[in-house]
C-alpha cells in the first residue's frame, strides 16, 4: 500500500498543473459597470494562481473560473506584484475582486467588502532548521513579513502588550519568496499562513514551524466597498451552490489536505532524485510521452523503480517502469533493462490502458483509473468500479472516497510546480483498497 499512495504522490510532484482550462484572454479594457468579464487580481503562487504550460491551476485560479462560469462571462486573471498593488488595483476598478488567499482581517473591513470564507489558515512562526526561536515572539529578532498583510496587522496588535516586539516589512517580495529566502538562510524568521507554508515545504523542506498565532483565520476574497452590491449578492450566491455541491471541500482537498502530511526523509530523497537522476531520463520520458503528460510518465516510473534501470521486484517486474514480462513482449521490448525500452515500453502499455477504458468514465478521471490499472492490473480496477456502481455508489467520489482517506498520506513533492493532484491520490487509493473495504463493511 505504501508503495501505491508514494506512486502517485510523485505523480503530484511532477504533474504540475492539469485538467484546466487553456483559456489566454486578451487584457480588457473595463469600467467599474462592466460585466462582460470578470476580471480577477490575485498573486502569483502556488496556492492562488500558477501557470506552468500544462495549464493555470490554483484555489483561486479554479474557484474564479466557477464563478465565472456562473456568471456566464469570460475570466480574466491578473497577477501583481504586491498586496499594496492590488488594493490599488480594486480601488481604482481596474479589478473586480482580489482572489489571492488574504484573510480576513479588521483592517481590511474598513476599506473593502469581505466575501464570505473560503477556507481557513493559521498564522505561523517560519524558520530554518538548526534555529532555536523563543516561544515568545517578542523576543526573536529578525523577523520578516509582506509588507500590508495580515501579519503586520497580527504583529502590531501584540506590540501594543510587548513594546519591544520588532519586526521589517518587505514590500516587493510575497511570503513564498520570504520562506525561499529563510530556506536560503538569507533571512532567520517569518509569520506566514500554515497553508503556504505546508505547500512550500514540499520544495523547501528545512523550513520549520513554530509558534501559532491565530487559529483558523478565514481566507476570503475582497470586493470594493462601493459599486459592487451585485457583484457580492451574485458571489453570495455562488458560494451557497458550490457549498452544496461539495465544491469547497473538494478544492480544500486538493490544494492543501495532501501537504499537511509531510514526511522530511522522503521529500529529501525525492528531491536528491529530481537533481541527480531526472536530467539523464527526462529527454526520454518527454520522448516517448506521445499524447501523456511526460511528468505522470515520469511520476510513475519514479515510485515503480526511483529511476533505477536494473530495479526488479520478488513479483519478476523489472526495469525503469517495471513491467511484466508478458507485458514487455505485448509492447515489443526486448530488454526489459534498458532504461529507452522499459519508458517506451510503460508509455505504450499506459496509452493501451487509457484506450481500453470505458467512455463512461469522464475525461478529467481517465488517467487516474489508467494508472491505477498499470500497477494492480485492468481487470482489478475494472472490477472495484463495477462494484462501486452496483452498490450505488459514486465510482470515484463520495462515500467511499471519505472511508479511504485515511490512507492517503506519505506527501513527497519537487521543485518541479505542484498542484492539482491530491483527490485523484484519494481516488486511486479508493479504487485499489475499494474490494477490501466492501467486503469487510458489506459482509
Amino acid at each position: 500500500m505504501k508503495r501505491i499512495i508514494i506512486t502517485l504522490v510523485c505523480i503530484s510532484a511532477l504533474s504540475g498543473c492539469f485538467e484546466t482550462s487553456e483559456t489566454t484572454l486578451p487584457k480588457p479594457t473595463k469600467n467599474k459597470k462592466d460585466l462582460s468579464v470578470l476580471t480577477v487580481g490575485t498573486l502569483y503562487g502556488a496556492q492562488s494562481y500558477i501557470s506552468t504550460g500544462q495549464g493555470y491551476s490554483g484555489f483561486d485560479y479554479d474557484l474564479a473560473d466557477k464563478f465565472a462560469k456562473f456568471l456566464g462571462v469570460d475570466l480574466y486573471m491578473q497577477p501583481y506584484i504586491s498586496i499594496d498593488d492590488l488594493y490599488t488595483a480594486l480601488q481604482n476598478g481596474d479589478i473586480d475582486i482580489i482572489a489571492a488567499g488574504l484573510a480576513d482581517t479588521p483592517e481590511r473591513r474598513k476599506h473593502f467588502r469581505i466575501g464570505p470564507t473560503l477556507y481557513d489558515a493559521d498564522q505561523v512562526l517560519v524558520y530554518r532548521q538548526g534555529a532555536r526561536p523563543s516561544k515568545n515572539l517578542w523576543e526573536i529578532k529578525g523577523i520578516t513579513v509582506v509588507a500590508n498583510s495580515s501579519f503586520v496587522e497580527t504583529l502590531n496588535a501584540l506590540k501594543n502588550k510587548h513594546p519591544q516586539l520588532a519586526w521589517q516589512t518587505i514590500d516587493d517580495k510575497d511570503s513564498e519568496e520570504i520562506l525561499a529566502m529563510i530556506d536560503d538562510g538569507e533571512l532567520n524568521y517569518s509569520i506566514t499562513d500554515s497553508t503556504t507554508l505546508d505547500i512550500n515545504r514540499r520544495y523547501m523542506p528545512e523550513l520549520r514551524q513554530g509558534i501559532t498565532l491565530i487559529e483558523d483565520q478565514p481566507i476570503v476574497w475582497l470586493l470594493r466597498a462601493t459599486d459592487s452590491d451585485i457583484l457580492m449578492s451574485k458571489l453570495l450566491a455562488f458560494w451557497h451552490q458550490q457549498q452544496q455541491a461539495g465544491t469547497l471541500e473538494h478544492l480544500d482537498e486538493k490544494y492543501f489536505g495532501h501537504v499537511k502530511r509531510f514526511d522530511y526523509v522522503d521529500t529529501r530523497a525525492f528531491i536528491r532524485a529530481v537533481n541527480s537522476k531526472l536530467p539523464k531520463y527526462q529527454p526520454l520520458f518527454e520522448n516517448y510521452a506521445g499524447e501523456l503528460d511526460w511528468r505522470k510518465l515520469a511520476a510513475t516510473s519514479y515510485q515503480e523503480s526511483h529511476w533505477n534501470p536494473h530495479a526488479r521486484s520478488p513479483t519478476g517486474v523489472r526495469g525503469m517502469m517495471m513491467l511484466t514480462l508478458p507485458t514487455a513482449k505485448q509492447m515489443g521490448i526486448v530488454n526489459r533493462l534498458d532504461a529507452e525500452q522499459s519508458i517506451k515500453g510503460g508509455a505504450k502499455y499506459l496509452e493501451k490502458i487509457l484506450k481500453r477504458l470505458p467512455e463512461s468514465i469522464p475525461e478529467n478521471q481517465r488517467m487516474w483509473f489508467a494508472l491505477a490499472s498499470y500497477n494492480i492490473g485492468f481487470g482489478h480496477v475494472e472490477d472495484a468500479r463495477k462494484l462501486a456502481q452496483s452498490k450505488g455508489l459514486n465510482q470515484v467520489h463520495g462515500e467511499m472516497s471519505n472511508r479511504c482517506c485515511h490512507y492517503y498520506r506519505n506527501v513527497s513533492i519537487t521543485k518541479i510546480p505542484v498542484m492539482g493532484m491530491p483527490e485523484a491520490v484519494k481516488r486511486y487509493i479508493m479504487l485499489i483498497v475499494f474490494v477490501a473495504i466492501m467486503t469487510l463493511s458489506c459482509g
